[in-house]
């Protein structure tokens, strides 16, 4: 059976993104429902694959079906293609199966050659715009099919400029052209040691082939590493007869979303440029107007655009992003897609939408990934913040970033690596600049509008942005900008508002971002889906609000060893470890007692009735000693040297450090106990503390633990306060049954789990060879960030599965880094635990990955 891999458009009922990628089939979809979509045809995904299957090249049967499918789109145009009379011109565009927007790569007016663009001037009765087609497409072309750096048609076209005093290559003379066409030419020969090809099929062929090779250029490459899209999906090419914005002040081009993709606002957000081409909008060259005006310029145009963008949105049931032309004030759409939107516009859309009936509630819920709540926690810039604003441009993607500026993409890279914050300010970014994007906390950019490819990447990343900013030049040789004037070098610390467009010069008061409104209803309707409980991990009276604020159903991993470490703490806690003996010891631990009741007390008052699962002190004792070098005296170096191990995060830590010092148990277990009756008779409540033992290995542990607990809290008379253990260690996991007699809950700390499991370091790890082994392919992911299920995840399903064999249940939490990851939530709901626990600002994630997970099943 021949496999097909092309398609026109018209014709594509069998077929899905998968084959088409999204152009493609958005612009099929858009022709078959009657939007005025110029003709084309799609080669296929399939065919990308057997490109690179057959060392990048495509067979001659390949090519006569191409040509056949050229020739049937120059009957639905009447126009032959590379012809003398009116020809018909094409254009090649990638479309990937998932959205990769400016990432690869494509070629307008191909077919125009020395004869051609006299047949177009004629035909047009416009020889200015003929040439200023040619110009492009021999740009493009060099760029894009032979390897040519831009910087290369720049100089040319900066002096072509410079010499007619024009602003834009749009304002050259038809002279002017001619002869940019000419040194362009030039250009291309010098470069490539060969002329501009004259034949049509030769530049499409060769066009078709170039857009294939972008799957694997470097900006492609980092875009899917950083959105996690398989390498394996290829991407489709797009032919389509061109219809033409440069064609007069009665043309133009636009890019528009059918919502604001920066707060979801449920109004057309977009812009356009007189006599452009697409690429001027994207490329952030021009600053265009707002779409608005073209009700006043292309009014007819104009009440098409409404029309056609509400039916696509409406058949698509989403915020679409969508290009269109207008040629001789007709408008035509040349691409719709899902929009790329901030998690703030992502959030207001969903909800909206469910309100207005165009999706249910389990669809919002699916519609936003729980990573980007991030971006709805961003810092904002202070109302009063009392500095200056020096600049201001146009607010591309909300939140606040501070950073050093930088005004090359590699640099920022490199002092990123360095934990250097960085603000990327360029004249205006191109797709190259990803990793740029990437490293940056912000970006600015002197040039570009709302939806040029700045704005576009930058608000799919949830990181600030600025376009447009008036008064502000890059100086790239000089090494840095000046703003109406005054110059400022890289490396000045800056601070860039993307949701008022303000610039700063220094670093201004910032607030926490508020997550009222249609979060919260979003994260309503995901609580009444989920089954997991979503708890915290907190470990001060501050913590344990901001955990109440976010949806925290109580808190799930309160470490104790935090609180030590105050400077009105760590000397009484310094005291306790150097005692020589038992009475010693006992007289600091009496010291800290007031202190550690204190700091529990002030968790239960926040917390309510709400549970606090406490995890007893875990650290090795060293960690609270100063550096052997500082000792004040002699016996304290001594004391350093006995405590010393040469791998303390397997020495004596954990449980082992409550069963050789006993009292230091006793002591937190009594400040428990004594907060607990002191809330109870403030308030006639008694808190929900647990207490968890660290780091347990061997039942016998876990008994002893167990009756000296039991002992205290008997002392004090309080009772009915669970007993239970973390499993940390890969044994425990294998005796889980076992140790379900001596426990009354089990908690998996994943960050050590993982660690014993996979014989990792984990600061290690990250710093010596984890960025390798992810950027190499040898993990898919770090596995301290989410979890290895087909080893930890195994130990995990092994433990649960052994205790509840024969109908027992019990209570299995996570409270690791894992515990706000969406894919490791994803696992943990499947594998049956009863909650996760998470950093404070990580709860929303966790509270709308449940649902997703729970959706999902």
């Amino acid at each position: 059976m021949t496999v097909q891999f092309i398609f026109d458009f018209r014709d594509t009922s069998t077929v899905g993104p998968d084959i088409l990628g999204g152009k493609g089939f958005g612009l099929s979809k858009m022709t078959q429902i009657g939007i005025p979509v110029p003709p084309g045809f799609v080669v296929s995904t399939e065919a990308c694959k057997v490109f690179y299957e057959q060392g990048g090249r495509l067979s001659n049967e390949f090519w006569q079906d191409f040509n056949s499918q050229l020739n049937e789109l120059e009957v639905q145009t009447d126009k032959k293609f590379g012809g003398t009379s009116d020809p018909l011109l094409v254009s090649v565009r990638s479309g990937a199966p998932i959205s990769m927007p400016g990432m690869m790569d494509t070629i307008l007016n191909i077919g125009l050659n020395d004869q051609a663009v006299e047949a177009l001037a004629s035909a047009s009765d416009d020889r200015h715009f003929a040439f200023d087609s040619y110009r492009r497409l021999v740009q493009m072309y060099g760029e894009v099919v032979e390897g040519i750096d831009k910087r290369a048609f720049d100089d040319v076209l900066q002096l072509a400029l410079k010499n007619e005093k024009a602003a834009s290559p749009i304002a050259l003379s038809e002279s002017g052209l001619e002869q940019l066409v000419g040194a362009f030419k030039k250009v291309f020969e010098k470069e490539t040691s060969k002329t501009f090809p004259q034949d049509p099929f030769e530049q499409v062929h060769r066009c078709v082939m170039a857009v294939f090779e972008s799957w694997h250029g470097k900006r492609a490459q980092t875009y899917r590493e950083m959105q996690s899209i398989p390498n394996t999906l290829g991407t489709a090419v797009n032919v389509q007869a061109m219809v033409y914005g440069n064609l007069g002040e009665r043309s133009g081009t636009g890019v528009c979303f059918t919502r604001n993709p920066s707060t979801g606002e449920a109004k057309l957000y977009g812009e356009f440029l007189q006599s452009a081409q697409g690429e001027d909008v994207v490329a952030g060259i021009r600053t265009p107007e707002p779409v608005e005006k073209m009700g006043e310029i292309f009014p007819d145009a104009y009440l098409d655009l409404l029309h056609h963008t509400s039916a696509l949105e409406r058949y698509n049931r989403d915020m679409q992003d969508i290009e269109f032309t207008i040629q001789q004030n007709e408008l035509f759409i040349l691409q719709t897609r899902n929009g790329k939107r901030t998690a703030q516009a992502a959030v207001k859309m969903a909800v909206d939408m469910t309100g207005e009936g165009l999706i249910s509630e389990d669809e919002a819920i699916m519609r936003v990934d729980p990573s980007d709540l991030t971006q709805l926690l961003l810092p904002q810039l202070h109302d009063d913040h009392g500095m200056d604003i020096v600049a201001t441009g146009l607010g591309a993607s909300p939140g606040a970033a501070v950073g050093f500026i930088t005004l090359d993409a590699d640099i920022a890279e490199q002092r990123a690596q360095k934990g250097e914050h960085v603000i990327l300010v360029r004249p205006e970014t191109s797709p190259d600049d990803i990793h740029g994007f990437i490293a940056a906390q912000g970006i600015l950019t002197a040039k570009g509008g709302l939806t040029s490819h700045a704005a576009v990447v930058a608000r799919g990343m949830g990181k600030p942005c600025i376009t447009g900013c008036e008064g502000l030049d890059v100086d790239l040789e000089a090494r840095h900008i000046s703003i109406f004037g005054v110059i400022y070098d890289e490396g000045t610390l800056i601070t860039i508002d993307g949701t008022t467009g303000s610039v700063i010069i220094g670093e201004p008061d910032l607030v926490a971002a508020s997550n009222e409104g249609e979060l919260d209803t979003l994260l309503k309707w995901a609580d009444s889906k989920r089954r997991l409980k979503v708890m915290a991990n907190a470990d001060t009276p501050v913590d344990a609000r901001n955990a109440k604020r976010f949806g925290a159903e109580g808190i799930g991993l309160c470490r104790t060893e935090h609180m030590f470490f105050g400077e009105d703490r760590l000397p009484k806690m310094q005291r306790m470890i150097l005692a020589n003996n038992v009475e010693s010891r006992a007289e600091a631990l009496e010291e800290l007692l007031p202190i550690q009741t204190e700091d529990f007390y002030g968790i239960f008052k926040e917390l309510g009735e709400s549970p606090v699962i406490i995890r007893l002190l875990d650290p090795p004792l060293h960690e609270f000693l100063p550096d052997k070098s500082e000792a004040t005296s002699s016996e304290i170096a001594r004391r350093i040297d006995e405590l010393s191990e040469t791998n303390p995060m397997l020495g004596m830590r954990g449980c082992r450090l409550g069963l050789v010092y006993p009292e230091i148990y006793e002591m937190q277990v009594r400040a428990i106990a004594d907060a607990s009756v002191k809330v109870r008779d403030e308030s006639g409540i008694w808190p929900r503390a647990q207490i968890m033992m660290p780091m347990v290995g061997f039942i016998s542990e876990m008994v002893q633990l167990r009756k000296n607990v039991q002992a205290i809290l008997d002392e004090r008379t309080v009772s009915d306060v669970p007993i239970g253990m973390m499993i940390e260690l890969p044994r425990t996991c294998v005796v889980a049954d076992e140790m379900r007699e001596a426990a009354d809950f089990f908690s998996f700390g994943t960050n050590d789990l993982t660690q014993t499991t996979l014989g990792f370091s984990r600061d290690d790890a990250e710093n010596a060879f984890m960025g390798k082994y992810t950027d190499e392919g040898i993990l898919v992911s770090n596995p301290f960030e989410t979890l290895d299920v087909s080893g930890v995840g195994k130990l995990i399903n092994l433990a649960v599965d052994s205790v509840e064999s024969g109908g027992h249940h019990m209570s299995f939490g996570a409270c690791g880094e894992h515990g706000g990851d969406p894919a490791s939530i994803e696992f943990f709901h499947a594998a049956g635990l009863d909650y996760v626990s998470c950093s404070p600002f990580r709860i929303p994630i966790a509270r709308l990955a449940a649902a997703q997970a729970a959706i999902s099943v």
